[in-house]
Parts: C-alpha cells; sequence; structure tokens
C-alpha cells in the first residue's frame, strides 16, 4: 500500500493532527533560526570591535553574504541526500551568519524602531500564516504570479543600485511588501499540504521540516527588512 492509500484511508481528525503535528515542527525550527539571528546580531551590537572590523572590511561582509547565500542553495538543493541532522546544523549556520551580517541595521536605525518594526513583522507574518493554514482557497495559482514579482523587485533592487531613484526605491519597497505578505500564505498553505505527503516517513519529516522553516523564515527577514524601509528610524 503507497503513501497516497495510507493518506486516503485517515480520518479528517487524523489528516488535521498530521497537518498540526509537522507545521509545529516547522515553526519550531523558524523559531530557533530567528532566535540564533537574534542573537548573532546583539552579540555584534555588544561587541563595537567586531563590528568595527567587520566595517572597516567590506570584503570580510561581502564573504559573509556570499556564505550565506551558498548555504540556501546547498541546503536547498541538497536537502534530499542531507540527513535532518546535517540539514538542521547548516539552518543554523545560516541563521548565525545572517544575524552576524543583519547586524548593520543597529548602525543604520534606532533600536527602538528596530523593535517596533519586528513586531509589526511578527504580527503580519502572524496574521498571513493563520490565513493560509485556515482559507480553504487553493493558493496555488498565485505561485507565477509571485514569484514573477520576487524576480521583478530584484531585479529593481539592484538596478536601483546604480540610477539611485527615490521613486524606484519607494516602489520596491511597497511592491516587495506585497510579494513577501503573499509568499508567506502561499508556503504556509503548502507546507501544510506537504505534511500529508512526509508524514509516513520520519526522515523526510524531518528534512522537510527544516527546508520548510528556511522559506519562512526568508519570507519573515525579508519582509522584516523592507517595512524597517518604512517604520525604522534612521540615525
Amino acid at each position: 500500500m503507497n503513501d497516497s492509500s495510507l493518506t486516503i484511508l485517515q480520518s479528517p481528525e487524523m489528516v488535521a493532527e498530521t497537518q498540526r503535528n509537522f507545521i509545529r515542527k516547522v515553526f519550531a525550527w523558524m523559531t530557533l533560526g530567528l532566535f540564533i539571528t537574534t542573537v548573532g546580531s546583539f552579540i555584534m551590537l555588544f561587541n563595537p570591535t567586531l563590528m568595527n572590523a567587520m566595517m572597516a572590511r567590506p570584503w570580510t561582509f561581502i564573504i559573509l553574504l556570499f556564505a550565506e547565500l551558498g548555504l540556501v542553495i546547498f541546503l536547498s538543493a541538497a536537502i534530499n541526500r542531507l540527513s535532518p541532522a546535517m540539514a538542521g546544523v547548516s539552518f543554523i549556520v545560516y541563521a548565525a551568519l545572517n544575524g552576524i551580517t543583519l547586524s548593520v541595521i543597529f548602525l543604520m536605525y534606532e533600536l527602538n524602531s528596530i523593535f517596533e518594526t519586528f513586531l509589526i513583522c511578527a504580527l503580519m507574518f502572524a496574521a498571513m500564516t493563520i490565513f493560509g493554514y485556515t482559507t480553504r482557497r487553493d493558493l496555488t495559482s498565485l505561485r507565477s504570479l509571485l514569484f514573477m514579482g520576487l524576480i521583478g523587485v530584484v531585479l529593481a533592487g539592484l538596478l536601483n543600485l546604480f540610477i539611485r531613484s527615490s521613486g524606484l526605491y519607494w516602489i520596491v519597497t511597497i511592491v516587495g511588501i506585497l510579494v513577501f505578505i503573499g509568499l508567506i500564505a502561499y508556503d504556509t498553505q503548502k507546507l501544510k499540504n506537504m505534511s500529508l505527503a512526509v508524514s509516513a516517513d520520519g526522515e523526510a519529516e524531518a528534512k522537510a521540516s527544516v527546508i520548510g522553516a528556511l522559506a519562512l523564515y526568508l519570507d519573515f527577514i525579508n519582509l522584516f527588512l523592507l517595512l524597517l524601509r518604512i517604520f525604522g528610524r534612521r540615525r
């Protein structure tokens, strides 16, 4: 009997419990990632020597950014070949590196406005995850639109590094916020549906919870940084 047959034989209550258990694991990993990122940022904040050393050597910052990108690509591409432990370690290392690089926001924005923006982001994230988890509407149709919007935001953001247009800056910010709000709901529903496919295999479920946490973590961090452009008070 295959996994799909087992899913069909499950009662609605069992299906719902399977989905809840998987989503709890995903959010546990995501919360851990955000905690590690926060700790990493505060370590840099309260160690001016480390912060100054990183800022005085731009190549160090660039290397860290490429290391982060490499870890995301590695984790996404090799997840099926990794052990659950290795997948978890890779995610934790990525979250720690991200905390180090994100610490530069403390040099750009007032501390109170960072906390306020984080709270706003958390409330928006919670609202969209609840919507994505509970809605009966199939959000799969939004996938192409969200993907094209994401590509457009990235390309426009890169272009604006050269032309430095304030108008384009705010367009990228607003569109980016809308894209990541949509991605939070879409990714939550996708993970909810994924739970039924991986629940029969403990190892597959463990790895899926890590890669799912990475997706939601990235949604949260990117939404936070875009909201910071609006609500953050510059130093």
